[in-house]
C-alpha cells in the first residue's frame, strides 16, 4: 500500500507541470532560503552539592521551500510544496530532543517518504544528513455553495497568540524557531460558507496506515455576532474527544480572545474503562494593544488542568494521554505570557516574549532582532533563555533526575538565522 502511494504521488507530482489548463492557464512557483546556526546550552545538573555542566551543542541547518501552484480550470488548483533541508549538527540532536515533551509533528500523515534521504533510515548518522518534506500536496475544487480540498494541506485554528486550546493535530511549540509555514496533514476538507464571515468546516485527517486510532475528524461552525468572531469546534482524534470554544472581539482598540476546550481521554477506544481522572481542560485568556506606530504589546494567560502544580511529578506526565496524544507539552497548570514588538527603525524590529509557569516558578524568555537589509532579505539574531531553579541527579536508590523547576530545565538556545525569499 505504502509503495503504490508514494508511487502515485511521484507520478502526480511530475504530471503537474504539463497538464494544460482549460479556462485558466496559471503556473505560481516561490519559496525560500533558509540557514539557522543554533547553539544549545544545557543546564547544569547539581549533585552533592557540585554542579556537573553539560557542554553545549551545536546546528546548523540549511533549508529550501518550493512553493508549487498550477490553476487547472477556475474551478480546479493544485499546490504543493516539497522542502529539502542539509544538517550539520552534534550527534545527539538526531536521536534526542534536547526538550522533556516533544510533539510528533508529522504523525497525521497517512502514508509518508522516509523523512531522512542520506544517510538512510537504518544507518547511523555521525555529523551531516539530508532530509526532506512534501509539506503540501492538494487539489482545491472551488463550487458555488463550497470549497473542497483533498490532499497535504494546512490545518490549524485558535487566536490565542501562543497557547491554543483547540490546536491539536501539529501545533507549535514555543520555542519553535521556524513558525511561518504550518506542517502538512493528509486530509480531505470542505468549507461552506453560512452568510456574512459565517462558514461550517469538516473534515477527517488521515493518520498512519490509514488507521483509525492514528487519525481525527472534525466539524467546526464560525460566525459573527455582537461585534465577535466566534466558532465552535468538535474534533475526534485518535480514541478522543475535544470540544472547543473560541472568541475574538475588540474593546476601546485592543483585541480580546478566549479560546478553551475540554478533552474526554479515550472516550472512543472500544472497550476502554473512561478514566475522568484523564480528561483535562485548557483554556486561554488574553488581550493585545497597538501603542503607536511602532510598539505592540499582548499579555496571555493560558490555564493547562493536564499539568500540575508539583514540580515532583512533572515526569510522571510525560505518559498521560493529553501528552502521548494530545500535543501538550507544558508542564504546569498556571502561566502568563507577555509579549512586545518594537518597530526600532523602518527595516529593524525587536519582539520579546515571556513564557512564565507561575507554580514552580519559572520562565522561559525569549528575545529577537530582525534586520530586512534588502529586498526579501532578512537577518535575525536571537536567544531563549530558562529562568528557574536546575534540575539534580539523585543517587539513590538508583540514578534519577528530578526537576526541582519546568524551564530551569530547559536549554538555553542561542540563534541566528538568514532568509532570502523568491
Amino acid at each position: 500500500m505504502k509503495i503504490i502511494y508514494k508511487s502515485i504521488i511521484l507520478a502526480a507530482l511530475l504530471s503537474i507541470s504539463f497538464v494544460k489548463g482549460g479556462a485558466s492557464d496559471f503556473i505560481s512557483i516561490d519559496g525560500y532560503y533558509k540557514n539557522f546556526f543554533v547553539v544549545y546550552h544545557q543546564p547544569e545538573y547539581g549533585i552533592a552539592g557540585i554542579s556537573i555542566d553539560n557542554p553545549e551543542k551545536g546546528a546548523v541547518n540549511n533549508r529550501i521551500r518550493l512553493d508549487f501552484s498550477r490553476e487547472i480550470t477556475s474551478w480546479l488548483n493544485i499546490k504543493a510544496a516539497y522542502s529539502p533541508a542539509l544538517r550539520i549538527q552534534d550527534n545527539s540532536l538526531f536521536y534526542s530532543d534536547p526538550l522533556l515533551a516533544e510533539i510528533n509533528s508529522l504523525s497525521y500523515r497517512a502514508v509518508d517518504f522516509d523523512s531522512r534521504l542520506y544517510p538512510c533510515e537504518d544507518d547511523t548518522v555521525a555529523s551531516f544528513a539530508v532530509f526532506h518534506n512534501l509539506d503540501r500536496f492538494y487539489c482545491g475544487i472551488k463550487a458555488s455553495d463550497f470549497d473542497l480540498y483533498i490532499g497535504r494541506q494546512a490545518i490549524a485554528w485558535g487566536s490565542a497568540r501562543v497557547i491554543n486550546p483547540t490546536d491539536v493535530l501539529v501545533p507549535y511549540r514555543f520555542e519553535e524557531l521556524d513558525t511561518e509555514e504550518r506542517i502538512g496533514v493528509d486530509a480531505v476538507r470542505i468549507r461552506i460558507p453560512l452568510g456574512m464571515l459565517s462558514e461550517f468546516d469538516a473534515g477527517a485527517v488521515l493518520g498512519e496506515d490509514f488507521e483509525f486510532d492514528s487519525s481525527a475528524a472534525f466539524s467546526r461552525v464560525k460566525f459573527y455576532a455582537m461585534k465577535a468572531d466566534i466558532s465552535a469546534v468538535l474534533i475526534g482524534f485518535r480514541d478522543n474527544i475535544l470540544a472547543g470554544f473560541d472568541l475574538a472581539t475588540s474593546w476601546k482598540g485592543a483585541g480580546l480572545w478566549l479560546e478553551s476546550a475540554y478533552v474526554w481521554a479515550d472516550a472512543l477506544e472500544e472497550g476502554s474503562n473512561e478514566n475522568e481522572d484523564n480528561n483535562y481542560m485548557r483554556t486561554s485568556l488574553g488581550c493585545d494593544y497597538s501603542f503607536g506606530d511602532r510598539t505592540y504589546g499582548f499579555i496571555e494567560y493560558s490555564y493547562n488542568q493536564a499539568g500540575t502544580v508539583n514540580s515532583d511529578d512533572y515526569m510522571n506526565l510525560l505518559t498521560e494521554t493529553a501528552y502521548t496524544e494530545g500535543s501538550v507539552y507544558l508542564l504546569g497548570e498556571h502561566y502568563l505570557i507577555p509579549g512586545l514588538s518594537y518597530q526600532i527603525t523602518p527595516l529593524m524590529i525587536y519582539n520579546g516574549q515571556l513564557l512564565a509557569n507561575l507554580n514552580d516558578p519559572s520562565a522561559y524568555f525569549y528575545s529577537m532582532v530582525e534586520y530586512n537589509f534588502a529586498d526579501n532579505i532578512y537577518l535575525s539574531a536571537g536567544a531563549f533563555v530558562g529562568i528557574g531553579e536546575k534540575p539534580e541527579l539523585i543517587t539513590q536508590p538508583v540514578i534519577s533526575a528530578r526537576l526541582n523547576s519546568e524551564f530551569g530545565t530547559y536549554p538555553d538556545i542561542y540563534f541566528t538565522s538568514f532568509n532570502i525569499y523568491f
